[in-house]
């Protein structure tokens, strides 16, 4: 009867959220975006007062979408929320590309900085095989297995060299130099949202592109390699900064 009841406690025991260890300490990834509305549930960063980088999967529909800023539980108004509607979505060309995943967001107003809301660096060089990354975005760490957005989870993954990333992908998939691999067996790799951020000291590295990690935790995901686009992303934000109005000084009215 004892073996019986420990079976039973462990049972339950397994039932239980097995991701729930991997639960974000609040508030910790300021930049953390999260893009929902006109069809979007996925995530991306923030990158300054206007912009946010995302994947291409998940490039919401302009005004339909809003984008969630200072979140964590994404089912409870935590009084540190900026809710900012979507103005423009750019993806990088050529759409629908195998080469390429990345996806432009602009904000219809400017995001306010607080402790909650601050924007994180463009990468100044790319990441290394063996750096520690971190990644975050909203949804299940398990694989094979989806759970609805509710809070932040967080994974650590080390990067791992191009040659052992290609040898895993499916025939379908091609290789691109704008991907970067991170994860491997016998570490967390699975994040199941799209667009979930990766970041390496202190800077971003990628948004995720391919869950492969969520297929078989053995293979790394992929994502994209954000040092060699910055010059991309940094245009995009010439082109279509958003038009101010022009502040009219008192006594020049005629």
């Amino acid at each position: 009867m004892n073996l019986f009841l420990l079976v039973v406690a462990l049972g339950i025991a397994g039932a239980s959220p097995l991701e729930d260890d991997k639960v974000c300490q609040p508030h910790s990834r300021p930049w953390q975006v999260y893009l929902h509305g006109g069809g979007a549930s996925c995530s991306g960063a923030l990158i300054d007062e206007w912009w946010i980088v995302t994947s291409f999967d998940c490039a919401p529909t302009s005004h339909s979408t809003i984008a969630s800023l200072g979140e964590h539980d994404v089912n409870v108004a935590e009084g540190t929320e900026q809710h900012i509607h979507v103005a423009d979505v750019i993806r990088h060309s050529p759409y629908r590309s195998p080469l390429h995943s990345l996806t432009m967001v602009r904000l219809a107003e400017p995001a306010r900085f607080t402790q909650d809301v601050q924007p994180i660096p463009l990468p100044s060089r790319c990441p290394q095989p063996g750096d520690t990354c971190y990644v975050s975005g909203w949804g299940s760490t398990i694989p094979n297995q989806y759970e609805p957005p509710q809070h932040l989870k967080c994974i650590t993954v080390p990067v791992v060299d191009d040659l052992t990333c290609m040898n895993t992908f499916p025939e379908f998939v091609y290789w691109s130099l704008g991907m970067v691999c991170a994860g491997q067996a016998n570490t967390d790799n699975c994040m199941n949202n799209g667009g979930s951020v990766m970041v390496c000291n202190g800077q971003l590295q990628g948004v995720q592109w391919l869950r492969h990690g969520c297929r078989d935790p053995a293979d790394p995901s992929v994502y994209t390699k954000l040092c060699k686009y910055n010059d991309w992303i940094n245009d995009v934000m010439g082109r279509y900064a958003p038009t101010l109005p022009t502040e009219t000084t008192p006594g020049m009215m005629t």
